[in-house]
């Protein structure tokens, strides 16, 4: 009978002990290496408990300012942001030791790349060049690292704030769950911009842009879980805007709405958005009044309506995400050089400071991989 006990014990412990790995993510935090950082930092996070502890730092790498991850968790692609020639990086990533190992580095096709993203095939990588107002297209090799360039697609235009909107600015590059449309926001000149890609050849064919409110600024952008709604954030005017997603990637306006409170009247610009995993919250953040918007999202209509406006716990929260289970949401605060941490209530979206932070250089980026 005891070694019946035993044995079963022994069962459950093993259990246990995989429900725990199950909850336990490599959290990587892309920097400005301007300071002290020394690239790209990663940590185990565990989404039951809130807690971390550090891992390894992937060095040698100049302002690898945002990350994107590779379908099979193998590789890392990051763009190195600098003015007057950026970078691409392509690093192997090791699952067992948490270790980033870079593989090469291509060109970005344009100065300043600040956003990177790769197709769920794998075989193909686009880089969003802010200082140029560009995108660039680079093949996969089969070892997981970049080809050169295949091609880079220039913005033209201007928008009507003399200031940040002299020419274009191209900010992000995001795929539709389809992996076919890819909408492109760009600061400079008011559009998300739309793209269809041929996965088999690595050519983008350019559709008809969706435009926002003149001197919007769009800078990041989402889709809901259910792929009919899609959101972006407008880093000039504070406001979030909501489309409709429709046939052959038509985006249709039915909302735009402000990210700070009324009474506010000082300086702010947005950020980053993104959606809870359950699909019933928008997050949005600003910079300025260095907060979290949240809004509840009408699972019908998908309109927006403002539920809490939550302080950063920092300054200039340029970037955050909530963890893959929707328990936690980590802010990267780049100038106090924190990562905050907030527990995320489910039922009413609000967040709340757990009291644990990370101490890391100027963060810029957050990402995870399962550990």
């Amino acid at each position: 009978m005891k070694s019946i006990v035993l044995g079963l014990l022994a069962v459950c412990g093993l259990a246990l002990t995989s429900v725990a790995q199950s909850k336990e993510y490599y959290l990587l935090v892309g920097t400005y290496t301007a300071a002290t950082s020394q690239g790209i930092y990663l940590y185990k996070f565990n989404t039951a408990t809130g807690d971390f502890a550090p891992v390894s730092i992937a060095t040698g790498l100049k302002n690898p300012s945002f990350q994107a991850i590779s379908p099979n968790k193998k590789f890392v692609y990051s763009v190195g942001e600098v003015a007057g020639g950026g970078a691409v990086y392509a690093l192997a990533f090791d699952r067992k030791s948490g270790s980033l190992k870079l593989l090469n580095s291509q060109s970005a096709g344009g100065n300043g790349p600040c956003h990177v993203a790769v197709d769920k095939t794998g075989k193909w990588v686009i880089v969003g060049n802010y200082g140029a107002g560009s995108l660039t297209i680079l093949p996969v090799q089969a070892d997981g690292s970049l080809g050169a360039p295949l091609e880079t697609i220039q913005h033209t235009g201007k928008g009507p704030n003399a200031k940040r909107q002299e020419k274009a600015h191209v900010h992000s590059i995001n795929f539709a769950p389809n992996n076919k449309d890819i909408y492109v926001p760009d600061l400079g000149i008011d559009e998300v911009t739309h793209y269809q890609l041929n996965t088999q050849t690595g050519k983008l064919t350019e559709q008809a842009p969706a435009k926002v409110a003149p001197g919007a600024g769009p800078r990041h952008f989402t889709f809901h879980p259910n792929g009919k709604f899609a959101y972006v954030i407008n880093e000039l005017n504070g406001t979030v805007t909501g489309f409709r997603y429709g046939a052959n990637g038509t985006l249709t306006e039915f909302q735009s709405i402000s990210t700070l409170p009324e009474s506010y009247k000082g300086e702010s610009i947005c950020a980053d958005i993104h959606i809870s995993p359950d699909g019933k919250f928008l997050y949005g953040s600003n910079r300025g009044h260095d907060s979290i918007a949240i809004y509840a999202i009408d699972a019908k209509t998908g309109k927006l309506t403002l539920v809490d406006i939550t302080p950063s716990g920092g300054k200039h929260p340029r970037n955050f995400m909530i963890d893959p289970t929707g328990a936690f949401v980590l802010v990267a605060n780049r100038d106090t050089d924190n990562v905050v941490i907030f527990r995320r209530d489910a039922q009413t979206g609000k967040i709340t400071p757990t009291g644990r932070h990370i101490e890391v250089s100027m963060p810029v980026c957050l990402t995870t991989i399962p550990f």
